[in-house]
């Protein structure tokens, strides 16, 4: 049988060509990127199951660090491709609160699928064999997806093994000691306190990283971990640190219950443990009771600022901090859908406690989004707001990182250069662990025209956050291109897009890297996805918003991107 064809299946008159990344039906072809074919391989090697998003997450993307909505956009461009309706599916449905459900029936030519001397129990010379009536198509289509999974093992070993990779250590943090806070888990009933559990844990990370004399991992790290039972001598090899805070939370009947547990990694021996029973507003209280807790029993020295800074909190109010961590999880995915959605729950944050800086900062961010995306008719007045607001989060809160990081991306989208990287200095003179700190410091240093700077802070934030979000692809990427090192920009730039498909930016500079690579067709169809994501997108919108300092590597980026097909 001839194992390259074996993949070739049809799924309601389409016909899918997985290894060509191809749907074709008539004189229509379509193509699709390699995450979104992976995707519906997995659904069609499963049909009419109803397939969570976790185990699409699991299972394309291997647990990695995506955006949040990555498999809802990749089922919007299948749709789409497939020429489904959401609303009146006849290929993908959607099953509410659970997942999505492959509804068509998938049919596989009968060469392909079925052995010699196989009996198919259909007459002969007849042409494909339903997957609905016959199991051998299943186990062929499981056997490409197996297939596909040690493809990507080997992807991922050869990115470990290349000299691009930047390894998880850093010699002059060796010395000190190290801890991974991971994700507080929910035991309370209600799916609504996960807010609480992952804010807990996200503000003892930050709290944590205002201290010099530790090195912690950082949050967007630690997040992979939750939800997966790993024991902590492997979480430990992992990362290479020495101590791992475990929490719970039970929310029951206005009071909260929080367990926390510290263990020595390195001997499997528990340092302390502690449990809290509360009233849910006195939840600030404990945060700021196991934070000191951590720093006492690692002995950690604190100058007299540092002790100061861990008193401070965000906010006071319950509400307000709901309402801010469901704003925080809506923006993950920057479509001007999530950016809107999540502006109201900041909003409201405010509303509850006028004073939270952190909020002011967020929407600040949103805005910035937003413009940068070309999503915006008055550019200018959005870009003052942003200021305004962003200006205002430092205001009434300069003791977290978060506002000067906010405030310093505002100036860079405002090409404040200068403004800018004294912004996040100071959030990183704040928070020196803060892996953030250092990524956009690095995207400063790319967008003024010091690549070699960026590749070296990059790496320094990519050390604090092994496992690190597509942002850090793009700088690196980013900065590649702006070397003339094309093939290591796609490389990460494909990297980066893998995990989060709804960024224009990243598109654009991997479109301009294909054009140096002499691959025009995939330049041409990253600008098609542009149009599909922002429809408005021109070269004259590009040139206002893209922050490059130097006029004349600016322009050979819009030559780039004029030849890969962008419209004036």
């Amino acid at each position: 049988m001839d194992r390259s064809r074996a993949s070739v299946f049809y799924i309601d008159n389409w016909r899918v060509t997985p290894e060509e990344g191809m749907l074709s039906r008539g004189d229509e072809t379509t193509r699709l990127e390699p995450k979104t074919m992976e995707v519906l391989v997995y659904l069609a090697s499963h049909p009419h199951e109803v397939i969570t998003r976790d185990e699409l997450e699991q299972r394309v993307w291997h647990g990695a660090l995506v955006g949040y909505d990555a498999v809802t956009n990749t089922i919007i461009k299948l749709r789409k491709a497939l020429q489904d309706n959401a609303r009146q599916p006849h290929i993908i449905a959607t099953i509410p609160k659970k997942g999505y459900q492959l509804i068509a029936s998938v049919d596989y030519p009968a060469s392909e699928a079925s052995p010699a001397g196989t009996d198919t129990g259909l007459p002969t010379g007849t042409g494909v064999i339903s997957v609905k009536s016959r199991s051998w198509s299943r186990l062929k289509t499981r056997a490409v997806i197996l297939a596909m999974m040690m493809m990507a093992g080997m992807i991922l070993l050869w990115t470990v093994l290349s000299p691009e990779y930047v390894p998880p250590r850093s010699d002059n943090l060796a010395t000190l000691p190290s801890i991974v806070i991971l994700p507080f888990e929910n035991l309370s009933d209600d799916h609504k306190q996960e807010y609480l559990a992952s804010g807990i844990t996200d503000d003892i990370i930050t709290d944590m990283t205002r201290l010099s004399n530790i090195r912690v991992i950082s949050g967007n790290t630690s997040s992979i971990y939750k939800g997966r039972h790993i024991s902590s001598r492997k979480i430990a090899a992992d990362l290479n640190v020495q101590y791992i805070l475990k929490g719970s939370i039970r929310q029951v009947n206005g009071r909260i219950r929080i367990n926390t547990q510290l263990y020595n990694a390195k001997t499997g021996f528990n340092v302390w443990a502690q449990r809290y029973e509360r009233r849910v507003n006195e939840i600030f209280s404990v945060q700021d009771e196991v934070t000191q807790k951590i720093a006492k029993s690692l002995t950690i020295k604190m100058s007299p600022q540092e002790r100061i800074r861990l008193t401070q909190r965000a906010t006071d109010s319950l509400k307000a901090y709901d309402f801010f961590q469901e704003g925080q999880r809506l923006a993950l995915p920057r479509t001007g859908q999530a950016l809107r959605q999540a502006r109201v729950a900041f909003k409201k944050a405010i509303e509850y406690d006028p004073n939270y800086g952190r909020a002011y900062g967020a929407i600040a961010l949103t805005l910035c989004f937003d413009y940068l995306a070309g999503r915006v008719d008055a550019p200018v007045e959005v870009l003052d707001r942003a200021l305004q607001l962003a200006e205002k989060a430092v205001a009434l809160d300069e003791s977290v990182p978060q506002t000067y990081w906010a405030l310093s991306f505002t100036h860079l989208m405002r090409k404040e250069y200068d403004k800018a990287e004294t912004a996040v200095s100071r959030a990183i003179s704040i928070a020196p662990n803060y892996a953030d700190g250092y990524g956009l410091l690095a995207l400063i240093k790319m967008y003024t025209g010091h690549p070699a700077q960026a590749l070296e802070l990059n790496s320094k934030g990519m050390k604090l956050n092994p496992y690190y979000s597509w942002e850090y692809l793009y700088t690196q990427g980013s900065a590649y291109y702006m070397q003339g090192n094309y093939a290591a920009a796609i490389t990460m730039l494909e990297k980066a897009q893998q995990r989060n498909e709804t960024i224009v930016q990243l598109r654009l500079i991997l479109a301009a890297a294909y054009i140096h690579q002499n691959r025009q067709e995939d330049a041409e169809w990253q600008i098609e996805e542009i149009y599909t994501l922002s429809p408005a997108t021109t070269i004259s919108d590009i040139k206002k918003s893209t922050p490059f300092a130097d006029p004349q590597f600016k322009q050979a980026f819009l030559n780039d991107l004029r030849q890969a097909g962008l419209k004036e």
